[in-house]
Parts: structure tokens; C-alpha cells; sequence
């Protein structure tokens, strides 16, 4: 670990350089993956899509992120941050150009499903942090990660449309598009050649196993296969809106198909979580090396209700916009692009708050403003005051973006040689959020929407009752057999 020294944000040094990188890879993986958002009325005239169609591609664009995240962290544990960033920024420029260059709605569909996997850059970040900053400045470090990174669906929501009208024409949008493949493949190299996955000296824990998350306790095993099956039950709501009873671009020999995979899938997973925790029915863990699975599953739901209702809502705010107050699609993508805007400082701001008065008590407070926050959103209707309207999205996405600071700022406290893992758990629950609340807006008007995004906050309100507040140290093996203790407070 870093020298516990000050974070600095002038400083381009030491682990503060490893902040910046990281928080610019993540900003331009947010940058690609909703390069689509502020132009999916020119690119829904220019492929002749019907709205059923956009929507779904709006659902398409974060459906892989779901087992995206979980393998990304779990290869972000073995591999390290390095490689896997480098690796990820990189191939994903693919799907972009494919996109960019697409003449059917199932060519864009194809693309936007491919490209959810650029989504699971968070995850990488995430660990590569938490080694760098110790733990007392973790929360802070890893707010200014996520809320800047975080940030680049919103730059996406102010520059894309101009550069897009810049090079003019009907394909303005795919010379738009294009420019953000080239930057995340550029980005690849530019951060494989200035990082290191830990600082000089120290230890990166490694998990001792593979292709499942190591629990410590019998009945955390069983916890876990419970907390998988909403994700899978959210791939199994992507294929149904798939379905010919959905917008018909699976027919329904391969809807039967994709929901017997996802069957096998799931019996495969069992298979190897218990090939992976077999032990613990043999032998319990020593209680120093045991960590509360809760903990973990606790932080998932809360991530549902924040960072899956931000995801859906910034796919969806500029149509909103537009709609509700009868605007165009450039100017509605401006106004919309402030709720993302936000996380320029609330998302630090929930991990700083998190950093001085306590893991819990933060949460409980802002997933509470996040509740009543969408709650005022569910009454907007063209009556209000457009500036009002803004203003309410505005405020309300200052509790979404520093409750998800605050989710990440106990996460790298559960258990190190596992924050990938962890991570990419808890960041797919967030997409699996983001399916089920897109799903939703397909089926009903725009105020219910809202109205279940505050029902499932009080949820998370509730689930949180039931976490313990990160204390104390946790323990991890050095590879010579040595034990090192890590603070968590």
C-alpha cells in the first residue's frame, strides 16, 4: 500500500497518477458505451426504426454487462488491473465500429449487445484503487473514480450531437460514433504503458481459486447461488422482450433455446461455485479468514436501485425530455446530460462522506433521499416549469450517483484478494437494475417508471437495516504462508 499521504488532485504522481489514469480509462469506456444515447433520434430516422426497436436497443445496450462484470472481475483478480483494462478498452472498440457502420436494426442490435461489455471497466478500476490508496481515503479515491469516470455518459450527452452535426450529413452520427472506438483503442495503449497493478514493494493478492466466488461459510454458499438468480432472471427478461411476444428479433425456436441455456448455465455455476467451496462441508474456515457474505449481498441490492435506476435513466431522460415538454433531441440531450453531470461531485461526495461519518449511516441517509428524489420525479408532467423539472432530475441524481460513491467505499473493505469478484458482483446488479427498470419503461408510462425505481429504493432502505459497518482489519495470506492484516477503519 501507498504511503498514507493526502489526496492530491493536482498531482499526476505516485498513486495519484494511477487515480487519474484510471478515472480517464473508466470515462471513456462510459463515453462508448452510451455514445448512442444522445442520438438515437437521428439514428433511429436514419435506420427507419420504430420506438419499440429503440427501446430495445436501449435494454440490448446494458443486457451483457451482467456476466460481463463478473468475468472481468474475476480475470481483474487473476490477471490484475494492467492487463485487463488494456485488453477490454481495446477490443471493445470493435463493436463500436460496428455500430458506427450498421444499416439494420439488427446490425445495431447485435453492436449495442456486444458493446454492454465495455460496461464492466468499472470493475477493473475498482481494484486497481484499492490497492494504491489505504483505507481511511479509499472511499474518497474510489468516489472520484467512479464520479468521473462516470462522467463520460454525460460528455458523450453534450458532444456527441455537435460533433455529429460538425461533420453534417446523414452519417454525421457514424463519424461520431467512430471518433469514441478510435479514442478507447488508443486509451488501451496509453494505459498499458504508464500502470502497474500495485506500488513498489507490495503484495497483489490473487484469489486462491477461479471460476466462482470463495465464500467462508456453509450457509454463505448456499446465500450466494440465491443472490445469482436474479441475474440470470433478468437475461431471461432480456429474451423475452426478444421474443416474438416481445419486438420478435429471436423467433421462438431460439427463445427456447436461450432460456435452456441460461438453465445449463446457471447448474453449470452451481457446479463450480461448489468445485471452488466444496471444502466448507468438510472442513469450516478459521474464523480470522471468514467473511459475512451479506455484506456482499446487501451491497447488491443497494447498487440495483442506484447505479441500475441511473443507467436506465440516462438512456431514457432525453426522450423524456423531448416529450414532456415537446423539445428538440439536441437540446432535450443537454438538459438531460445534467443529471449525469452530477457525478462530477456526488459521487466523490458520497465516498468522502463514507470516509468520515461511517459506511452506514451514509447509506441509509442517501438511499432514503434517493426514494423521495425519484418519488418528486414520478409527478413531473408538461405542467411543471421546465427549468423546475431539471432542477428536480438534478437533485434527485445527487443522492442516485452518492449513494453508488457510497456502495464503492465498503466494497474493497469485504475481503482484498476478492474485491474484483466482489465488485464485479455487486456492478452486475447494477446492470441487472438497468434491465429490469428498462424493461419496465417499455411496458408502462413514464411516472410509474419512476414510481418503481422509489418502491425498490425502500427496498434497499430496508436491506440495509441489515449490514454491519466495515471495522477492524481483515486478513489475507501472503504467498510465503505470512499473514497480513488490513485496516478497514
Amino acid at each position: 500500500m501507498s504511503a498514507d499521504v493526502g489526496i492530491k488532485i493536482m498531482s499526476f504522481t505516485g498513486k495519484m497518477k494511477i487515480l487519474h489514469l484510471s478515472w480517464m480509462a473508466f470515462f471513456i469506456t462510459f463515453f462508448v458505451w452510451f455514445n448512442h444515447a444522445p442520438l438515437l433520434g437521428v439514428i433511429g430516422e436514419s435506420l427507419g426504426l420504430t420506438g419499440s426497436e429503440i427501446k430495445t436497443l436501449l435494454i440490448l445496450n446494458v443486457a451483457l454487462t451482467i456476466p460481463a462484470r463478473i468475468v472481468i472481475g474475476m480475470l481483474t483478480d487473476k490477471f490484475g488491473p494492467r492487463i485487463t483494462y488494456a485488453v477490454l478498452l481495446a477490443v471493445c472498440s470493435i463493436p463500436c465500429f460496428m455500430f458506427a457502420l450498421a444499416d439494420t436494426f439488427e446490425q445495431a442490435a447485435i453492436a449495442r449487445f456486444m458493446l454492454g461489455f465495455i460496461g464492466a471497466g468499472f470493475v477493473v478500476g475498482i481494484r486497481m484503487v484499492s490497492e494504491w490508496f489505504p483505507a481511511n481515503q479509499l472511499g474518497t479515491a474510489e468516489g472520484i473514480y467512479g464520479g468521473w469516470g462516470n462522467f463520460g455518459s454525460a460528455a458523450g450527452a453534450m458532444l456527441l450531437p455537435t460533433i455529429a452535426l460538425l461533420f453534417g450529413g446523414e452519417d454525421g452520427w457514424r463519424y461520431a460514433i467512430g471518433i469514441t472506438g478510435v479514442m478507447s483503442l488508443a486509451f488501451s495503449f496509453i494505459w498499458y504503458a504508464n500502470v502497474t497493478d500495485t506500488p513498489k514493494g507490495s503484495t497483489y493478492f490473487k484469489p486462491k481459486q477461479t471460476g466462482a466466488m470463495e465464500v467462508t461459510s456453509v450457509s454463505d454458499f448456499y446465500f450466494l447461488l440465491i443472490m445469482k438468480l436474479p441475474m440470470y432472471g433478468a437475461l431471461a427478461l432480456l429474451t423475452w422482450k426478444l421474443s416474438p411476444a416481445g419486438v420478435s428479433l429471436l423467433s421462438e425456436t431460439i427463445t427456447t433455446i436461450v432460456y435452456i441455456g441460461l438453465v445449463a448455465l446457471y447448474l453449470l455455476e452451481v457446479k463450480q461455485t461448489y468445485t471452488v467451496n466444496g471444502h466448507l462441508f468438510k472442513q469450516p474456515v478459521d474464523e480470522v479468514h471468514q467473511y459475512k457474505f451479506k455484506q456482499v449481498a446487501v451491497l447488491n441490492v443497494l447498487y440495483f436501485a442506484t447505479f441500475g435506476s441511473e443507467l436506465a435513466v440516462v438512456s431514457m431522460l432525453p426522450l423524456f425530455f423531448a416529450e414532456t415538454f415537446e423539445l428538440d433531441m439536441v437540446y432535450a440531450g443537454l438538459l438531460a446530460s445534467l443529471y449525469a453531470f452530477m457525478n462530477l461531485m456526488s459521487r466523490p461526495g458520497g465516498g468522502w462522506i463514507s470516509d468520515k461519518f461511517g459506511r452506514k449511516k451514509t447509506l441509509l441517509i442517501l438511499t432514503a433521499g434517493l426514494a423521495a428524489g425519484y418519488f418528486v420525479m414520478s409527478t413531473i408532467d408538461s405542467a411543471w416549469p421546465l427549468a423546475l423539472a431539471v432542477v428536480a432530475a438534478m437533485a434527485c441524481s445527487f443522492f442516485v450517483q452518492a449513494g453508488e460513491g457510497a456502495v464503492f467505499a465498503a466494497v474493497p473493505l469485504i475481503k482484498r484478494r476478492l474485491t474484483g469478484q466482489i465488485a464485479g458482483m455487486t456492478g452486475a446488479y447494477g446492470n441487472v437494475g438497468a434491465v429490469v427498470y428498462l424493461t419496465v419503461l417499455s411496458m408502462v408510462s413514464y411516472q410509474t417508471f419512476f414510481l418503481v425505481i422509489a418502491g425498490t429504493a425502500v427496498l434497499g432502505f430496508i436491506t440495509l437495516l441489515f449490514m454491519e459497518e466495515p471495522q477492524g482489519t481483515i486478513t489475507e495470506v501472503k504467498e510465503d504462508g505470512s499473514i497480513e492484516l488490513i485496516h478497514v477503519s
